[in-house]
């Protein structure tokens, strides 16, 4: 099995969740191939070789962060190809922003969801009863608060990351069965 997390980092929050997430897959099934990019070093033919694409952003004004649509916008041939239909995908995001409502998080998760739908992807949610959900999870994918109360960086628990961990290793579980 293939893997592509993609993802972008402001301030290394995104990054750490990335890392986790690829070890749960390793932890789950260690045969698992990932390969972890940055979206701005992503192209759209790294998304063909994967079976498995998951992509990972911080909240930037309650959406994904440029870089990420970027990359989106940049696949849209593959869309007319329909070249990534059948493939699996997963999300997560890390947001901080003023009060505890995770600013934009749920929508920026069904945003890439929506984009790996077009593709005619399955999407790969994040079930509540995984370890690490109530820390760290949204039903879209998991998710890591990353900012204080006044909005700034402050960096994500290992609660959070164990959460991370726990929906690498249920997306690469639900692939194995599809793929089997």
């Amino acid at each position: 099995m293939k893997v592509l997390i993609a993802y972008h980092s402001d301030y290394g929050s995104t990054e750490k969740m990335a890392k986790a997430i690829a070890a749960g897959m390793r932890s789950s099934v260690p045969e698992t191939q990932i390969e972890l990019k940055q979206a701005g070093n992503t192209a759209p033919n790294d998304l063909l070789g994967a079976d498995v694409i998951v992509f990972g952003t911080p909240v930037h004004m309650g959406s994904m962060a440029w870089q990420m649509k970027k990359l989106i916008d940049e696949s849209a041939s593959l869309w007319m190809e329909n070249a990534l239909q059948g493939k699996v995908g997963g999300v997560f995001v890390s947001g901080g922003g003023f009060g505890g409502a995770g600013g934009g998080a749920e929508l920026t998760m069904a945003g890439l969801h929506a984009n790996f739908l077009e593709h005619g992807m399955l999407v790969v949610g994040f079930p509540k009863s995984t370890l690490g959900y109530a820390e760290g999870g949204l039903h879209w994918g998991a998710y890591a608060r990353s900012g204080n109360h006044e909005g700034m960086p402050a960096g994500i628990s290992d609660s959070q990351l164990t959460a991370a961990r726990s929906y690498g290793a249920h997306l690469i579980e639900v692939a194995e069965r599809l793929f089997d």
